[in-house]
């Protein structure tokens, strides 16, 4: 392989197998096309701005499908993989007596603009910088919203007090003894000195087999001025959105491979 420092160029080596041959192509990638990508390709894999950004039609993305109501409170779309993967766990969930209803899943810029908006309207009465705290409490920036990837559930309340006793209690529990092995993960968990941004979230799991591969993505392509478009989006440079919200999931969550 040659470095050519005018260019800095580099080659990737591409591998892709199937059942009848083994293939191997060769990319050349110089810096300077990479800088301008809006696509990083791995196996199987597309991840584009404007995806992680939320601004694309998921109900016309062939790889997001709708959720059977038989499962959901609403009409809910997901990536295909966490569908399947979410179907699994149902299934093993009432094996144990506990039932999964996904109460929000997929919600493109526009969706999440609507709530951001709504919220910015109801606390009017605060400055800008504390009421775009007041929203962060549990909603996110439109373009800063994990379930703008189709990988994040909220599931069976949207509340913590749920969770703590009866019903709710061992619904929990069963999530955090099993859901990990059907790659569910709960990203917003007690806020400590590992985990900043958004409050606890006893609701909300994350499909880290993919989402874990968008916010490398994320931090590598995005900045805070790509958070825009909506009412109170210059409160995102001040409120440090991506280092500390964006980021500020668990340990455990920061730590998968």
């Amino acid at each position: 392989m040659k470095l050519i420092i005018a260019t800095f160029s580099f080659l990737i080596m591409l591998f892709s197998c199937n059942t009848n041959e083994n293939k191997i192509s060769l990319v050349e990638v110089t810096k300077t096309t990479f800088d301008t990508l809006d696509t990083i390709k791995k196996p199987s894999l597309n991840i584009t701005k404007d995806f992680v950004l939320g601004k694309f039609d998921y109900k016309n993305d062939s790889t997001f499908i709708k959720m059977s109501s038989a499962y959901t409170a609403k009409e809910i779309y997901l990536n295909r993989q966490v569908s399947r993967a979410f179907l699994e766990m149902y299934n093993a969930a009432i094996k144990d007596g506990i039932e999964l209803k996904i109460l929000s899943g997929t919600r493109n810029f526009h969706e999440q603009k609507a709530i951001w908006e709504r919220k910015w309207a109801q606390y009017k009465h605060l400055e800008p910088t504390e009421r775009a705290k007041k929203i962060l409490e549990y909603s996110s920036m439109p373009s800063s919203s994990r379930h703008h990837w189709g990988t994040d559930l909220d599931l069976n309340s949207l509340n913590n007090s749920y969770f703590s006793s009866g019903k709710g209690l061992k619904i929990y529990d069963w999530l955090t003894a099993n859901a990990n092995t059907f790659g569910f993960y709960q990203v917003y968990t007690d806020k400590n000195n590992e985990r900043t941004g958004y409050n606890l979230e006893k609701w909300h799991w994350s499909y880290l087999p993919l989402a874990s591969q968008y916010i490398v993505f994320y931090n590598k392509r995005i900045i805070n001025d790509d958070i825009n478009g909506f009412k109170g989006s210059e409160q995102a440079q001040k409120l440090n959105i991506i280092k500390d919200y964006v980021n500020g999931i668990s340990k455990k969550a920061k730590d998968y491979k």
